[in-house]
């Protein structure tokens, strides 16, 4: 891994400074920022550009005025393994290395536009310069957890009609194994030391690579990326997301949910395969210029978290409510952060006593927010609003969240209904496409005038929304919304099992888990770890069996 990192015409540029907050009162640097530069579109003056591409028109805008000076000396990615390896990189880093890689996907593996990648790795840097060298070569990309399983591996080949792949030697044999069932598939590309046959080296190839590459210009909406999720009945959907839409949308958006400046620094602990981590630990803080900061964690340990916020410069952290109802059962007066200020949790309601524990402790507030894979942050809380513990928040810029009946009805504060985003008639930028192949499935998606989010949910008087539940029978646990179906199914392949039906139930630490009725009888089923991956539905088949020879 190490040789990946080492530049061939450039040498590592940025030791890490301390944040300097005098940037806010910097007007030369203010003048240069990059969201700064769609003032005129945010105020209505200028239409949305027809081509957009993330990659040149952000990243290596952002290159620029660091060439300029006029960006704190901070990098852009800093990356840890907890091992003693570190990684970090500038804009012009990232441009160069990602450059590369786009040469490696486009020339030794003969992509083209518009062609689709299936991206399977963990928190590793080469994530990043893939899902940037994606953009370049206006190639779409998929992001899927590295604990898919080889059945999970199998669908998302099949559905998405992929042409390449790249994971690591870890799940290599998992794609051996179904891979004479994807006749689309023609490259499989391998991050890792080793080698192994039918495999490209992604390290190798990299290295021999040149920097020499022009950004492919795209439409604004051109699909960028696709995701997998779940639904209460079938297999997931693949959600499509534009240039514009997760691209462009923070530009278009106020600081919001974030606020970040280009002396921040960012921690989001949420798996690859998350839209949080293409949000929080991509778009977002790299349109304000903020340094992106990723520690591999292949578990996640409160000693370790707690530790890193001590060690290094983070500003901000984001992370499932899993994360701080674990962090708060430690003693946090042993624990003094070295620049922690903002803290948000989403994917799931976090406990009112959680966050007064947090707040008694650390003496900072954990904002909440809500959103979904097809529409990314609905509602936050913002910087220096009023918190109200149990609320996610009001509306996200751009998005007219309102309560509404089975019949569209705007209901009125304090009356429960299902949470939804006006689309009519404009749709907003920020949405997914369309959930791909499946056109009755979108067309669902949407009641009258508005996108149903299928979460049920009140708003009080001054426009704070609450979470009721689902109003459908998915489960959410540890942020992860996982398919009773999918369970079901995967269940129902063992010989001793004739039928099942699968449910929720209240769990302090994941806020739900699952559990089986058999025969009448309650079996709870959780997964080995406190943030579960996507391959759950092989972890219930594996406690069945276990469940079944015991009884």
């Amino acid at each position: 891994m190490k040789l990946l990192f080492k530049l061939q015409s450039l040498k590592l540029l940025w030791t890490l400074k301390p944040p300097n907050r005098t940037f806010h009162g910097h007007p030369r640097l203010l003048s240069s920022d990059v969201h700064s530069q769609y003032e005129s579109i945010r105020q209505g003056k200028q239409e949305i550009p027809k081509y957009f591409n993330f990659a040149s028109d952000v990243l290596d805008k952002w290159s620029e005025i660091e060439k300029a000076g006029k960006r704190p000396s901070n990098p852009a990615f800093w990356w840890i393994n907890g091992k003693g390896e570190e990684v970090k990189w500038s804009f012009e880093e990232l441009g160069f290395l990602s450059r590369k890689v786009a040469n490696v996907l486009t020339k030794d593996c003969g992509l083209q536009k518009g062609d689709r990648l299936i991206l399977v790795l963990p928190r590793i840097p080469e994530w990043w310069l893939v899902k940037v060298a994606c953009m370049r070569a206006g190639i779409v990309v998929i992001p899927g957890t590295s604990q898919l399983s080889a059945k999970d591996i199998l669908y998302r080949l099949q559905a998405s009609k992929a042409t390449c792949l790249i994971t690591t030697d870890k799940l290599a044999p998992a794609v051996d194994s179904v891979a004479s069932q994807c006749q689309l598939l023609k490259t499989k590309l391998m991050v890792s030391k080793s080698s192994r046959e039918g495999w490209l080296n992604f390290t190798e190839l990299y290295q021999k690579q040149s920097a020499d590459h022009d950004c492919i210009k795209t439409r604004i909406e051109d699909p960028m990326i696709i995701f997998f999720t779940s639904g209460t009945t079938g297999s997931p959907k693949m959600t499509q997301h534009s240039q514009g839409s997760l691209g462009f949308r923070p530009l278009l958006s106020e600081r919001y949910w974030l606020d970040l400046t280009p002396s921040d620094m960012i921690w989001n602990t949420a798996d690859t395969g998350w839209i949080l981590t293409s949000v929080a630990s991509f778009f977002d803080p790299w349109v304000f210029g903020s340094c992106i900061f990723i520690h591999h964690l292949p578990q996640t340990e409160s000693a370790v978290i707690l530790n890193t916020l001590c060690r290094f410069p983070i500003d901000a952290l984001v992370g499932a409510p899993t994360l701080f109802r674990m962090l708060v059962q430690n003693d946090l007066s042993k624990y003094k952060f070295m620049s922690l200020k903002y803290c948000t949790s989403g994917g799931e309601p976090l406990n009112p006593e959680v966050m007064e524990q947090w707040k008694s402790q650390t003496g900072l507030d954990i904002h909440e927010v809500y959103g979904q894979t097809e529409t990314g942050i609905i509602c936050c809380g913002f910087k220096g609003m009023k918190i109200k513990p149990g609320s996610m928040g009001k509306a996200a810029p751009l998005y007219d969240v309102q309560i509404v009946d089975k019949n569209a009805n705007i209901l009125p504060p304090g009356q429960q209904g299902e949470i939804a985003v006006r689309s009519k008639p404009i749709r907003p930028l920020g949405f997914f496409s369309e959930y791909l192949d499946n056109p009755k499935k979108t067309a669902e998606s949407e009641r009258g005038d508005f996108y149903v989010t299928g979460d049920r949910g009140t708003m009080d008087e001054d426009g704070y929304f609450q979470f009721i539940g689902r109003d459908d029978d998915i489960i959410i646990s540890s942020g992860y919304r996982i398919g009773p179906f999918e369970v079901e199914s995967a269940l129902i392949e063992h010989p001793a099992v004739v039928e099942t039906a699968v449910v929720s139930s209240p769990d302090p630490l994941r806020g739900e888990v699952t559990m089986l009725n058999r025969g009448g009888e309650a079996i709870f089923f959780s997964s080995p770890g406190p943030l579960c991956g996507e391959n759950y539905c092989d972890v219930y088949f594996a406690l069945v069996l276990k469940y079944l020879s015991i009884h």
